[in-house]
């Protein structure tokens, strides 16, 4: 690994647990060689591998391509980045969470998603194709809202790599397929503010995963701030430890599924005012990645 403004989703309930559980724990780095959730931080450029053809129209910077064919990950801005933070969502959906949702339950949050226009906090959406596919009429609406932008979170939320969390393995020879899977469900939505920025279903990954994923050219995002929402039924508790551990270029993981992350709301409604108090600037991760 490589150490590199404001406005505007079970196989089962223990699977989707320790799903979501991995999305919102970062443990310290492992080798590559091994399923890895988080590493050291990685230096940011502004060199720009090509941006998939939905991408904004300003192509949003990416890190630079990593070593040995393997795809870049960035964690966290540098200290150019001073007092911003970046706080990004994870809207998951496995394919038993897809069938579930299309019986009645929720798997989106969008009280959520109107608590950050009303407060004006530019945010970054690492969504499934699944969930993109289950819920059009949002995915529409946020990938067309300048406050947000969407990241891809793969289409299946399998594991990349090994066992991760329970998850089912994804063939290594489906890793492309999966991730070009989400953006062409983006783009059957008409969401046009899609970012080249790619999350790890669990957060895991090894060397294979990073060259698997290279040529869909894309910036893996980690992050160094755990949420720690998932299934959480204490706002406060979760708001603390976002507070407790934010330093500047922080990058914060949370999640936008209101069935598994149901005080997330209300923890954003005292993280965001406390965080403007401290005197932090609110920066999508493209943003972030800018300094």
């Amino acid at each position: 690994m490589i150490r590199y403004v404001p406005l505007r989703a079970l196989l089962g309930t223990t699977l989707l647990s320790l799903t979501l559980a991995g999305c919102g724990n970062d443990s310290p780095a492992a080798t590559a060689a091994h399923p890895t959730r988080a590493t050291a931080p990685v230096s940011a450029t502004s060199a720009a591998s090509a941006a998939p053809r939905h991408a904004l129209a300003q192509r949003p910077p990416t890190v630079a391509p990593g070593p040995g064919g393997l795809t870049p990950v960035f964690r966290r801005g540098t200290h150019a980045a001073g007092k911003t933070v970046a706080l990004t969502f994870d809207a998951d959906m496995t394919a038993d969470q897809g069938k579930r949702a299309a019986q009645g339950e929720r798997f989106d949050n969008p009280a959520l998603i109107a608590l950050l226009r009303r407060l004006e906090v530019p945010s970054t959406i690492f969504m499934t194709g699944r969930w993109a596919e289950e819920y059009p009429a949002q995915a529409h609406e946020i990938g067309n809202d300048p406050l947000f932008e969407i990241a891809n979170h793969s289409y299946s939320h399998y594991s990349f790599a090994g066992d991760c969390y329970g998850l089912p393995r994804l063939d290594r020879k489906k890793i492309g397929p999966d991730v070009r899977r989400a953006f062409a469900a983006f783009r059957a939505v008409g969401a046009r503010q899609v970012v080249p920025y790619f999350r790890f279903p669990g957060g895991c990954y090894d060397a294979a995963a990073l060259r698997a994923l290279a040529p869909a050219r894309v910036t893996a995002v980690q992050w160094d701030v755990v949420g720690g929402d998932a299934f959480a039924t204490d706002a406060d508790a979760v708001a603390q430890q976002v507070l407790d551990a934010v330093k500047p270029g922080s990058l914060v993981v949370l999640h936008c599924t209101r069935s598994a992350a149901p005080v997330t709301e209300d923890a954003v409604r005292r993280i965001v005012p406390e965080l403007r108090e401290r005197g932090y600037r609110l920066v999508k991760v493209s943003d972030l990645m800018k300094r």
